[in-house]
């Protein structure tokens, strides 16, 4: 049997082609009237080395099908109309026009939308809910403004949206929280962050605050900031009896299937999530109401449906990160050692949200301390429910902490990087743990030297060239190591040495799929020609999500357990016959498509001899990997040395970063181009959220004033400077694959880095995102 035939078999679809393939798209048989997406080959390449993302060449030709893109017989298009009250209930619903409007299938209102059960709330269960346990179209209740009242189907997207636009809707308004000064009058709750409070006390810190020699106490502002992946969210949806598929743009495929299943009170194997290609997600990739109005739709009009949000109904229904107010007080010996650090303040939720940005989450394990007094309260308003956000909590954190650092280092006369390598723990300053592995000062060292830190200027706004007064700033950055459970790879070896490896992925433009290729060449001892990676569907064993930085080393884990399991198995076959009789798994390893004794090279056996004396085609094994409990005994994270030169404009207060350096410190780099990739697109979310980005909140009816491109800005070409990265390549002994999460740590650091260049700079300490130049002024 070829692989082909094996996946045909295992997976129920449809992979035609060659050797060294990404099957990344789900059987024709899902899709009526469509076609299996074209195979991508791999190239050449091996752990620690530059391979390009195998899905490019796909996307560059726009041949990557992405979830709006799937085709579908007799396919009806969906729209949808927001609510424009922050709390109330439906007054008055004319939908009369709307249904004799050209092409109009149907318009779905909480009056004819089918029974559904609310989701869970996120974080309660292993759901794939993006913020909300809110029932969906099942009263005429009203729970923000922009929450979907009406839904229209039509034969065309153009007569959908027309159609919706002639809905008359009118409200009984009640009282509201939309302002955060009224919010935190109402009173302040401890926030929770999965199950857990947002609290860290050791010592008394406000005492040791007050006797310190040297101290500053300030308060940071962060504003509301909305997703906008390249790709907004969509989804094409069909119903075959009771048995749901779902193409979807999404980060969990595996859990949104068990909560589309929970939600319509179906088994969890009659839904089927589909997500070969998302483009962007950054932690919006979940599910939300339009997916569940769309599958509502498609059952009670008994036609496929798409739903596709537009840049505005992905800002109307879709979380993004909430405002933080922040206040960091350092109290300091002479010399720079800290004796107490306070990071505390103020986030706002909904009554619906289980979603508090967790802004203390860096400062746990950043420095060390005499005392620490850490806690996020939280307060609520009537909005949409927030959700996690591209390095949630650190991203925002770091700019608070790492701004302060730099105001006591004023204080002190001290140079920023001395004082923080001054600080730096031993151990997790709170948990007592030690650090698996932290070389961050070897970072703030090689990154200091290639940025030619010698050169920033010693007195602020001293530097001026021309209109432009030019300053450095730096800033550290931290994001944790999380060990998730829940992945799992399926592999199927053929008698002529190829391997399809089947693993519940996502691929977000990140190449999460080309490192699980590159890993399971290394591991099975094949050219990565021969490697088939299957993804991106929910019928495929495991639960991962694409989410906290954890999805690569999550699946490399679960390669790894695969081939042990893989190893044994083949040693099962080859008998008492085998040069490697008599052998254990722990003996084994794979080398030039077969088996070898680890100490002993001429004790050998191809794949193809096994299986052959077998008298087998395939074989075919399948393992789960959990993060070991040895692992529990560190403390695990990602780190980075921020750096950058900033340039103000004495005249107009305009601000443009001349330059960029990221120097990290994230374990062994598994994958140098896709890594570079990753550093560099977090940097750029970066200064998006230091210069420019932020969500315009109306707090008179709770209203975001800003939902497109054209008012909610984001750095372009020209914003972006030359962006250099580097890495100290320092494998951790204590993951699979000595490897750690890289995604969000790009991120996290940059907005205080900036701040801290623009301070040097200008003499002007910017403590309220994002620094506009009204503020330089």
């Amino acid at each position: 049997m070829s692989i082909v035939d094996t996946a045909k078999s295992a997976a129920q679809g449809v992979v035609q082609g060659v050797m060294s393939k990404l099957v990344p798209l789900a059987p024709d048989s899902w899709i009526p009237g469509g076609t299996p997406d074209p195979l991508i080959r791999h190239q050449h390449g091996l752990i620690g080395t530059e391979v390009s993302r195998l899905d490019g060449p796909l996307k560059v030709r726009g041949a990557a099908r992405f979830a709006a893109e799937v085709p579908l017989d007799n396919l009806t298009y969906a729209a949808l109309v927001f609510s424009t009250i922050a709390r109330g209930r439906i007054a008055t619903l004319d939908t009369t026009a709307a249904e004799a409007a050209p092409g109009v299938v149907l318009v779905m209102t909480h009056r004819n939308a089918p029974q559904m059960n609310a989701p869970a709330l996120f974080g309660t269960s292993a759901t794939a809910c993006g913020a909300s346990n809110l029932p969906v179209m099942q009263d005429d209740s009203i729970h923000w403004n922009g929450q979907p009242v009406a839904l229209v189907l039509a034969e065309t997207q153009d007569q959908a949206d027309h159609a919706a636009s002639l809905i008359a809707v009118g409200y009984a308004a009640e009282p509201s929280v939309t302002a955060f000064a009224d919010a935190k009058a109402k009173g302040k709750e401890r926030g929770l962050f999965f199950g857990q409070p947002l609290e860290n006390i050791v010592g008394d810190a406000e005492a040791a605050l007050a006797k310190a020699p040297h101290s500053i106490d300030r308060t940071y502002r962060t504003p509301r900031h909305a997703h906008n992946a390249i790709e907004p969210h969509a989804a094409t949806i069909a119903w075959d009896g009771d048995t749901l598929l779902l193409h979807d743009t999404t980060q969990m495929v595996s859990s949104e299937a068990a909560t589309v299943a929970d939600i319509f009170g179906i088994a969890a194997d009659q839904v089927r999530v589909i997500s070969p290609y998302v483009g962007g997600g950054f932690g919006a990739k979940g599910l939300w109401d339009h997916q569940i109005l769309g599958a509502a739709a498609a059952r009670v009009a008994g036609r496929p449906v798409r739903i596709a949000l537009s840049r505005e109904g992905v800002y109307r229904i879709v979380g993004g990160r909430t405002l933080t107010e922040q206040r960091v007080a350092l109290g300091a010996e002479p010399d720079g050692r800290f004796t107490a650090l306070i990071h505390d303040g103020t986030v706002a939720m909904t009554p619906h949200n289980n979603m508090p940005e967790p802004f203390i989450l860096g400062t746990r394990s950043g420095y060390a301390a005499d005392s620490f007094k850490l806690s996020v309260d939280t307060v609520t308003m009537n909005m949409m429910a927030n959700t996690f956000m591209r390095a949630p909590g650190e991203s925002v954190g770091t700019f608070a902490l790492e701004s302060a650092i730099d105001e006591l280092a004023d204080e002190l006369g001290i140079d920023p990087i001395a004082l923080r390598i001054r600080n730096e723990p031993t151990k997790d300053p709170l948990s007592g743990l030690p650090f698996s592995s932290r070389h961050l000062v070897a970072a703030w060292r090689a990154g200091a030297e290639r940025f030619g830190w010698d050169a920033r200027p010693a007195v602020p706004g001293s530097r001026r060239e021309g209109e432009w007064l030019v300053g450095f700033g730096c800033a550290a950055a931290t994001y944790p190591y999380y060990r998730m459970p829940g992945a799992a790879a399926r592999i199927t070896l053929t008698r002529d040495g190829e391997a399809l490896i089947e693993v519940a992925a996502h691929e977000m433009g990140m190449g999460t799929t080309t490192t699980t290729a590159m890993v399971a060449a290394e591991r099975l001892g094949l050219p990565i020609e021969r490697i088939t990676v299957r993804y991106g569907d929910s019928i495929i064993p495991g639960t991962i999500m694409a989410g906290g930085s954890q999805q690569t080393a999550a699946i490399g884990a679960a390669v790894i357990a695969a081939h042990r399991a893989l190893v044994a198995e083949l040693l099962k076959l080859a008998g008492n016959d085998s040069p490697l009789a008599g052998l254990s798994p722990d003996e084994v390893g794979s080398e030039d498509g077969g088996l070898t004794r680890i100490d002993d090279a001429t004790r050998r056996e191809s794949y193809a001899s096994i299986l052959g004396r077998a008298q087998r085609d395939t074989v075919v094994v399948a393992e789960q990997a959990s993060p070991p409990l040895e692992q529990m005994h560190w403390s695990m994270h990602s780190y980075g040395a921020m750096f950058c030169e900033a340039r103000v404009n004495a005249v107009t207060g305009e601000t443009r970063i001349a330059r960029f350096l990221g120097s990290f410190d994230t374990g062994r780099i598994l994958n140098h181009k896709t890594a570079r990739s990753q550093f560099r697109g977090g940097i750029i979310m970066g200064l998006g959220m230091a210069l420019m980005e932020e969500t315009q909140f109306d707090e008179r009816n709770g209203r975001i004033m800003n939902p497109s491109l054209a008012e909610y800005h984001l750095p372009v070409h020209a914003d972006v400077p030359d962006i250099d990265v580097i890495w100290t390549d320092i494998a951790d002994p204590h993951t699979p694959m000595g490897a750690h999460g890289i995604g969000e740590i790009g991120i996290t650091g940059v907005a205080a880095a900036v701040a801290n260049a623009v301070h040097n700079a200008t003499g002007r300490r910017v403590r309220d995102l994002p620094i506009t130049l009204d503020k330089l002024l």
